[in-house]
C-alpha cells in the first residue's frame, strides 16, 4: 500500500489519526475513489470537481491544488497494472461537539493493488438483490455526497454478500429503485437507457455521468427517469457502474434472470477510447 498524509508518504506504522478525530468520531469525511491503470488515474477531474463541490457546500477545509500535486506524485510510484485510489479528506480532531479550526484538516491518499474484471466476468454478469435497508442521507437538503458516514451502504453490502449476490440495490418508501450500495444503475428498453434521477438519495456518480456523457456525444438515447423493480425485470438488459468496475451486466435480481444484451460493451468500449485519447 502506498499511503500518503497532508503531502508526506508514509509506512502504514507512521500513519494514524486521532481518536478524538471527527472522522472518526461522527463519520464526517468526504472521500473519492478513483482507479488507475498503470500510472493513468482515470476520470481525475471530475473525481476532484465532485470532492471540491461536496468540500464547498460543508464549508470542508481543501485544497485542490496540494491534492493534484501529490495525486501525480502518487501515480508516479504506481507499479500494479491496476490500482485502487481513495481519497479522504477530515477536518481533523474535534474539541467536544464543535468543528474544528480549517488548519486542523488533513488529506490522506492511499493506493493498493486491484484486479480488472475480465471479459468473461462481464459476460456471465452478476447477481443483485434488494437491500433490506433504506438509503439514507443525514443531510436531505443537499444532494447525495461520497461522506464517510456510509453505514447504510456497509450493511447493504454485507447482506448482498450474506446472499451470495454482487450488489445490493436501494429502493425508497415508493418502491422506486435508486442505486447499489457502491454503484448506480442503468436499463435498457429498445434502445432507450435509462437511470434514476439524481436528488438527495442518488450520487452523480463519476462513471455514471461518463455513460451519458457517452451517449449525449454519440447520438446515443439516455435519459433520467424513474425505475422500479418491475421496469428492472422487464428490461432488455440491466447493468451496474462505477469508477472500479466501470461497467458490469446484471444476471439476475433475487430468483429472477434478467435479459442480457450488448448495449454495455458499446459504452464501455467508447468509455475506454475516450480514456486512452484524452488521459484524465
Amino acid at each position: 500500500m502506498l499511503i500518503n498524509k497532508n503531502g508526506h508518504f508514509l509506512s502504514a506504522e507512521q500513519c494514524s489519526v486521532e481518536i478524538n478525530d471527527g472522522g472518526f468520531l461522527y463519520g464526517d469525511t468526504l472521500f473519492e475513489t478513483l482507479k488507475a491503470r498503470g500510472q493513468n488515474i482515470l476520470f481525475t477531474k471530475a473525481h476532484l470537481d465532485r470532492i471540491e463541490s461536496s468540500a464547498h457546500l460543508l464549508n470542508f477545509p481543501i485544497s485542490r491544488n496540494t491534492i493534484e500535486t501529490e495525486l501525480k506524485a502518487l501515480s508516479q510510484r504506481l507499479s500494479s497494472p491496476v490500482s485502487r485510489i481513495r481519497l479522504t479528506l477530515s477536518r481533523g480532531p474535534c474539541d467536544g461537539f464543535a468543528l474544528p479550526a480549517a488548519n486542523r484538516s488533513w488529506f490522506l491518499l492511499t493506493a493498493t493493488e486491484a484486479t480488472e474484471l475480465s471479459a468473461d466476468d462481464r459476460v456471465r454478469g452478476v447477481p443483485c438483490v434488494i437491500a433490506p435497508n433504506r438509503r439514507s442521507n443525514p443531510l436531505d437538503h443537499l444532494p447525495q455526497m461520497k461522506r464517510g458516514n456510509h453505514a447504510d451502504c456497509l450493511y447493504a453490502a454485507d447482506f448482498a454478500r450474506r446472499k451470495g449476490a454482487h450488489e445490493a440495490l436501494f429502493c425508497d418508501n415508493d418502491g422506486l429503485i435508486l442505486e447499489g450500495s457502491c454503484s448506480n444503475i442503468f436499463a435498457r428498453r429498445q434502445n432507450r437507457l435509462i437511470t434514476p434521477p439524481l436528488g438527495n438519495r442518488v450520487l452523480a456518480g463519476v462513471m455514471r455521468q461518463a455513460v451519458l456523457s457517452v451517449c449525449y456525444r454519440y447520438g446515443l438515447d439516455a435519459i433520467e427517469e424513474n425505475l422500479t423493480l418491475k421496469d428492472l425485470l422487464d428490461a432488455d438488459e440491466v447493468f451496474l457502474c462505477n469508477s472500479m468496475v466501470d461497467l458490469l451486466p446484471v444476471s439476475a435480481i433475487g430468483d429472477r434472470s434478467l435479459k442480457r444484451g450488448e448495449f454495455w460493451r458499446e459504452i464501455l468500449t467508447r468509455i475506454d477510447a475516450m480514456n486512452e485519447t484524452q488521459p484524465c
